[in-house]
């Protein structure tokens, strides 16, 4: 009988380690660049044919000095950029921002729709809900931090498991850049 114990012990044990396994911290997804706590990258699934895609994510700066987030790619787009939207008239309009974005020290800045996003142009193809794209984001002082930028659904405002220690918050409903040009 023992015989028959021992296997069945066995499966018990690869399913506990199969379970720690897929609730670990390692899923949380979150990145450091020395005082920087980036945390969650997260970007929408895109149509087939779109040719833009917007990336979201939380930085903190744990440190004494300020930082500023100055770009971010995907290995899936020809050029990124950061952009800022805002409210003018009743019309949402969004801009470059050609001097980067400041990462005050003791703070958090959150990238998301309808805000601060970067804006990755020239797709080389659709983005799929469930993947994860490799990535880069750009510091003055930390310079360049690779990162993955987890592929949500095409309609969500936020990660589907937003990291709270991280600052992870839900966003303001917005504008969703996947269907459209906006002539780059």
């Amino acid at each position: 009988m023992r015989l028959h114990a021992f296997p069945s012990a066995l499966l018990a044990l690869g399913l506990a380690v199969t379970n720690l396994a897929a609730t670990s911290p390692v899923q949380a997804h979150d990145y450091a660049a020395g005082p920087l706590k980036i945390g969650h990258p997260w970007s929408r699934a895109t149509p087939g044919g779109a040719k833009v895609a917007g990336g979201y994510l939380t930085v903190t700066n744990t440190g004494t000095e300020p930082d500023r987030l100055t770009g971010g790619m995907i290995e899936a787009a020809g050029r990124g950029e950061l952009h800022t939207m805002s409210m003018e008239g009743g019309v949402m309009k969004m801009a470059p921002l050609a001097d980067g974005l400041a990462i005050p020290p003791g703070q958090t800045v959150t990238l998301a729709p309808s805000g601060h996003h970067l804006m990755f142009l020239d797709l080389k193809a659709p983005l799929k809900k469930g993947e994860r794209v490799k990535g880069t984001l750009t510091f003055e002082r930390a310079g360049r931090v690779p990162v993955e930028f987890a592929v949500e659904s095409l309609a969500a405002k936020v990660p589907e498991k937003a990291p709270e220690a991280a600052g992870g918050k839900p966003a303001p409903s917005g504008h969703d850049h996947a269907g459209h040009d906006h002539g780059h």
